[in-house]
């Protein structure tokens, strides 16, 4: 017996003797790296032929990629996402890169390069030049830390191109788009009834961690009596600010499409997703929503749709401000208390941006990328690697100085200004025009969310709404393929309506 086994062993190795030995030698390779490094190492290298065997897939069917990494962006920070030891941005920049090696190794079947060469591009490339000139950094005398730099500039700069080259090159056509935003409603529908799930029915055991953890003094308010709800996010900060920015896109999506059916589905979608953003106690959202609508009227050039939205957008805002409707309601008290000068979280923050400053007055350049967990106790600028940034403007000035935040808001205000020229003077279709406009509106809010909140570059929100913005770019391209695709859906839709008027008609003689 003993005879036959070996023998089919070396049969199978004389075959396949080159996989044996691949497979042989990353079996040391991670049993090394265990030893050596931790689990964590280990873990990776195991992961190695399931990456070789993904690529492979991924390279015949691209799009199902796509939409993983869609998922997976969604979900990654969702309480008990399993990573399996892995580092969180590990799955998404790895499928960010498979895609873009891919479109350039099959660059034929897929001609979209020339959709990348716009002010969008252009600003991200300099934000990423500013971004690896950091690494040069040395403000806090610790010396040039390439692995801590790169874990910085990837999250701060880099995952932003990647971001932008995908959706430039996957965003294809109208159908693409189209089911694009019916994925994004459908998981931000979840996320709204997973806020409902957490309120009614309990938190999961991870969920409950994190509230007894990291969250009980952030998430568990007025002694126990108000709780912010974070949904499928990582915190309610993030999950609030991202639920005001999406229902701003969805109520201008609702509002402007020609379909009936879509109409109710988007506005269903922003309703219970503002629902959601109250329950998350995050009062930055408040504004975020107006400021997001307020960037539609003006981008719509529309009197029917801004006197209508001015009207709505000021009764809200007198409601929130002036009065005290809803005011039994806990988390409306907490959204109220954003008109409050005299909050005592407020207060907090403004003082600890004072501390900041007398600091960074010596440091134009910042305290360096990925020196959160670097700088050691006795050096002068540790406070600042320490101190909680409560906003992702405050963390940027915080990483790259004056310089790099003056920059920072300057290309964005480039890209943002791009992006509406293309909304009011290119697109000629007025759905389009709706959802280009919805996307910069959007983009506004997350951005205003991220001056309140350090939620910006937070998973999904960045592939969400700069993928967003990046698609404004490229409506253009898919306009003329975008009417003849509405125009084939809407006499559809008039034949359905025809055949149900005569059904009607038939029965009543």
């Amino acid at each position: 017996m003993a005879r036959v086994y070996s023998k089919s062993l070396t049969e199978y190795s004389h075959e396949n003797g080159g996989r044996v030995l691949l497979l042989f030698l990353l079996f040391l390779l991670a049993i090394y790296e265990f030893v050596t490094a931790g689990f964590s190492a280990f873990a990776i290298v195991c992961a190695i032929p399931i990456l070789i065997v993904g690529a492979i897939v991924i390279f015949r069917w691209r799009m199902t990629a796509f939409w993983l990494l869609f998922l997976i962006n969604y979900f990654i920070q969702m309480k008990g996402f399993p990573t399996f030891g892995l580092p969180m941005s590990l799955p998404n920049e790895m499928l960010q890169i498979l895609l873009l090696g891919i479109a350039i190794i099959d660059a034929r079947q897929t001609p979209h390069f020339e959709r990348c060469g716009n002010l969008m591009l252009l600003s991200l490339v300099i934000w990423c030049s500013f971004c690896t000139i950091e690494v040069l950094n040395d403000t806090c005398g610790l010396g040039i830390n390439v692995g801590a730099w790169y874990a910085g500039a990837r999250m701060m700069a880099f995952q932003l191109l990647y971001i932008f080259l995908v959706f430039s090159i996957y965003i294809s056509s109208p159908e693409v788009l189209r089911k694009y935003i019916i994925i994004w409603a459908l998981l931000s529908l979840f996320s709204a009834i997973w806020t409902w799930k957490q309120q009614n029915i309990g938190m999961t055991a991870a969920e409950q961690r994190f509230m007894n953890g990291p969250g009980s003094t952030t998430h568990v308010l007025q002694a126990g009596t108000l709780i912010r709800y974070f949904s499928t996010f990582s915190d309610a900060a993030n999950y609030g600010c991202n639920a005001a920015a999406t229902a701003v896109a969805f109520i201008i999506f609702g509002i402007t499409t020609k379909f009936k059916r879509d109409r109710w589905f988007f506005l269903i979608v922003a309703a219970l997703v503002i629902k959601s953003m109250f329950a998350s106690g995050t009062r930055t959202a408040i504004f975020c929503v107006f400021a997001g609508i307020m960037v539609y009227v003006v981008l719509s050039k529309s009197f029917k749709i801004a006197i209508p939205a001015m009207i709505l957008g000021l009764f809200a805002f007198f409601i929130l401000a002036f009065t005290d409707i809803g005011q039994g309601n806990q988390q409306i008290r907490r959204m109220r208390s954003a008109f409050n000068k005299n909050d005592a979280s407020s207060n907090v923050r403004t003082i600890n941006q004072e501390t900041m400053r007398k600091y960074m007055r010596e440091a134009p350049w910042g305290i360096g990328l990925g020196m959160g967990d670097n700088v050691p106790k006795n050096n002068k600028y540790w406070l600042m690697s320490r101190i909680p940034p409560d906003s992702e403007y405050i963390y940027i000035w915080l990483r790259t100085g004056r310089v790099g935040i003056t920059l920072f808001i300057i290309i964005t205000l480039i890209m943002l200004g791009g992006a509406c020229f293309v909304v009011m003077f290119r697109l000629k279709s007025p759905s389009l025009v709706g959802i280009g406009g919805g996307l910069c509106s959007a983009f506004v809010a997350i951005q205003l969310g991220g001056y309140g909140n350090q939620v910006l570059m937070q998973y999904p929100n960045c592939l969400l709404f700069y993928g967003g913005l990046t698609i404004v770019y490229i409506l253009p391209y898919l306009e003329p393929a975008w009417i003849e695709s509405e125009n084939k859906r809407l006499a559809k839709q008039e034949e359905r309506k025809r055949l149900k008027l005569e059904k009607k008609l038939a029965s009543r003689v």
